[in-house]
């Protein structure tokens, strides 16, 4: 079956509390590594979806540290809520994926002397039409596939499974499926999802391939292929499968943001800015951290004018973000006066 549904905004709800500094007596120090509990409701505002859309679905929050290495990783549905535990201060991406597909992100900063509890409510609204990074009639996985009986069951159990947690099991599942259909593409991709969750990069990346042996235009797939080998630092070889990602879907905004990633890496920055440019063109809001990538990148230049410009964007697109004082500080000091 497939769905129409567009996502068309991501607003993302910051409660005042979130980034609250200060240290109570109870708290260590603000240079003690301490851990935290992430959480957040997940809501799709469906009104002007029309009365036939679906919106009994599950997406994926996944939280990764700046080395695009995945910290955790959870299957919610419409007015569910996702919780991190554990999640030591620094620097993080929270991105969402639907149907294996990346449709948004954004830069989680969590300084030291948080409050403990830290909550990011996640709101989206869809409706039917152009303009969504996630693509018109996106299909579900547990559909788009044809599978006999037995092999619909172990999908579905594979899915609770992974909503559950237990990885291991998931693991032995979605393995049962692939031995008894090698062609089923949406499980090798999701058993190369459970793989790096767990930080075997080695059965990610293999997973991946799998996958697309299977069907090698399978965009989700060549992007997390990519996205392995960046986590293996070998960004040479991660090249290769996000440019076929782009290929095979010029408006897949997070191959685009990956690959500009990927070229930052290799200290190849006149490539990188058309790829983060794009990825900003498709998605405004869900790739925003892109700014941040190019002013970090004209600073080095020392084009300190423009980075000013990418701090300015950002921040209009990411009114709350924790460090706005520091980025407002440097586009005071550095933009063009007129």
């Amino acid at each position: 079956m497939k769905r129409s549904l567009l996502i068309i905004g991501l607003i993302l709800t910051i409660q005042s509390a979130v980034f609250a500094q200060g240290t109570s007596a109870s708290q260590p120090g603000a240079g003690s590594r301490r851990g935290f509990t992430l959480f957040g409701d997940l809501k799709v505002d469906a009104s002007q979806a029309g009365t036939d859309q679906n919106t009994n679905i599950t997406f994926d929050v996944i939280l990764y540290n700046r080395g695009n290495e995945v910290f955790g990783r959870q299957r919610v549905g419409n007015g569910g809520r996702y919780q991190f535990n554990n999640v030591f201060n620094g620097d993080y991406y929270l991105a969402i994926e639907l149907d294996s597909q990346e449709i948004a992100r954004m830069p989680i900063l969590i300084p030291a002397n948080a409050v403990e509890h830290i909550r990011q409510d996640l709101e989206f609204r869809w409706k039917p039409g152009a303009g969504s990074n996630a693509g018109a009639g996106v299909v579900s996985a547990a559909n788009a596939y044809h599978r006999t009986t037995q092999n619909r069951a172990l999908y579905e159990r594979a899915t609770h499974e992974i909503e559950g947690k237990n990885f291991t099991q998931a693991i032995a599942t979605l393995r049962s499926l692939v031995e008894a259909d090698a062609k089923d593409y949406f499980a090798w991709s999701d058993l190369g999802m459970v793989y790096f969750i767990q930080k075997d990069l080695e059965g990610a990346e293999k997973s991946y391939t799998s996958a697309l042996t299977a069907k090698p235009d399978h965009v989700a797939a060549l992007v997390n292929l990519g996205r392995v080998r960046m986590a293996q630092k070998n960004y040479e070889r991660a090249i290769e499968p996000l440019e076929a990602a782009i290929k095979a879907d010029p408006q897949s905004a997070p191959a685009n943001y990956f690959l500009g990633e990927a070229y930052l890496a290799l200290k190849k920055g006149s490539k990188a800015v058309g790829y983060l440019n794009e990825a900003l063109r498709l998605d405004p809001a869900g790739m925003a951290e892109a700014h941040l990538r190019l002013a970090s990148l004209y600073n080095l230049a020392g084009y300190k004018d423009r980075a000013a410009a990418e701090y300015e964007q950002f921040l209009q697109k990411k009114p709350d973000y924790p460090e706005r004082k520091k980025l407002q500080d440097y586009i005071d000091a550095n933009k063009p006066k007129p």
